[in-house]
């Protein structure tokens, strides 16, 4: 068990690591001047130059690179004479825990990960993601349930009823949800639940959770804005949920044990509860895990499309503005998110088999 977590964990940071490292390039290499972008279009070279060299940007691409990784870094390496004259310090959220001598001019140190803050506001990347990513899970997880909830009860009822117009329909409906790309999928559900039946449903195309009224004196709870996206959301997950279901439900109740538990005099019913569901999550757990992927990927046009304040539209925002920093940390959040996940799912694995052991 160990030694699983060991690997894991190493494992994790690799994959960290690399999704930093491609973001980076990637940004690198996409033209733009993320300095003009601060200043306006209209400014003035030697006031660019002040701004590229504020931000680091004037450096080489390698040397960026290695700054960004040892601010990132829980451990890293600094002058320790000097270290408040550090190029990307903040001296307001760069908290430092403790740090060790390694040379006469150089310490290890031992910190928060600092995200630097966004070229755009200012504000740190660890308070924007604070503020959005509840949002963003909220989202999810609402999709999540209802894609898991609904698509293990349609792959049941579909795997009972196989080869009945309520199979058929299940098989429809799974092929229809894969099939829509999540974007297309906002769009439409958007055009036809809040414009064209939208007198009918009350359904807002954009808003959020928690509003402001119209006085700007309090904050109102909108959970009604939270269908349109948490169904777009879940509209994928639960087709493959669906589909999964019902493959597993008709492999498993062809075992052994299944008609054994029929010949001992079970109810149906009985065999389905006890027996036959439990033994036929492996393959849906394993779903939800890949699904996160893409639920996450999914996020960012349909929080865009709807309005809906999470990290999927910072993103998009960050993008637009060449923002950096923000895009940055907002991937690395999400990678981090995932690699969690996963972690998760493999414990999981081990609850619902015992057969399963980790190694």
């Amino acid at each position: 068990m160990f030694q699983f977590l060991v690997k894991r964990f190493l494992y994790s940071i690799l994959v960290v690591w690399g999704v930093v490292t491609l973001v980076f390039i990637l940004f690198n290499l996409i033209p733009g001047d993320p300095a003009r972008m601060v200043m306006g279009q209209r400014t003035d070279e030697a006031s660019l130059a002040a701004v590229r060299s504020d931000l680091g940007l004037d450096k080489p691409l390698a040397y960026q690179y290695l700054k960004y990784i040892n601010d990132l870094s829980p451990l890293s390496i600094h002058n320790h004479n000097n270290l408040n004259s550090y190029i990307y310090l903040d001296k307001s959220v760069y908290s430092i825990a403790t740090s060790v001598k390694l040379t006469p001019s150089r310490s290890i140190v031992l910190k928060a990960p600092y995200l630097r803050r966004s070229f755009q506001s200012g504000k740190t990347v660890t308070a924007i993601i604070s503020e959005t990513l509840p949002n963003t899970f909220i989202l999810a997880f609402t999709a999540m349930i209802f894609a898991t909830i609904a698509g293990i009860t349609f792959g049941v009822i579909a795997a009972i009823k196989k080869n009945t117009w309520i199979d058929r329909t299940m098989l429809i409906f799974s092929a229809f949800g894969m099939s829509v790309p999540s974007f297309f999928a906002a769009i439409l559900f958007g055009w036809l639940f809040a414009f064209v039946l939208g007198n009918f449903t009350g359904l807002n195309l954009t808003g959020n959770l928690l509003e402001v009224d119209d006085l700007g004196e309090g904050v109102n709870l909108h959970l009604k804005n939270l269908i349109l996206p948490a169904f777009t959301l879940g509209i994928r997950p639960l087709a493959i949920v669906t589909q999964l279901s019902r493959n597993s439900m008709l492999e498993t109740l062809s075992q052994d044990y299944i008609r054994t538990a029929k010949a001992k005099g079970l109810t149906f019913t009985k065999v389905i509860w006890r027996h036959a569901i439990k033994n036929s999550l492996n393959p849906v757990v394993s779903a939800i895990s890949g699904w996160f992927a893409s639920l996450m990927a999914g996020v960012v046009f349909i929080e865009y499309i709807f309005g809906w304040k999470g990290l999927g539209y910072v993103i998009v925002e960050a993008l637009n503005s060449y923002d950096v920093p923000l895009v940055l940390g907002s991937v690395i959040t999400l990678s981090i998110v995932f690699v969690v996940v996963n972690f998760m799912v493999d414990i999981a694995y081990t609850l619902l088999d015992p057969r399963i052991r980790l190694s």
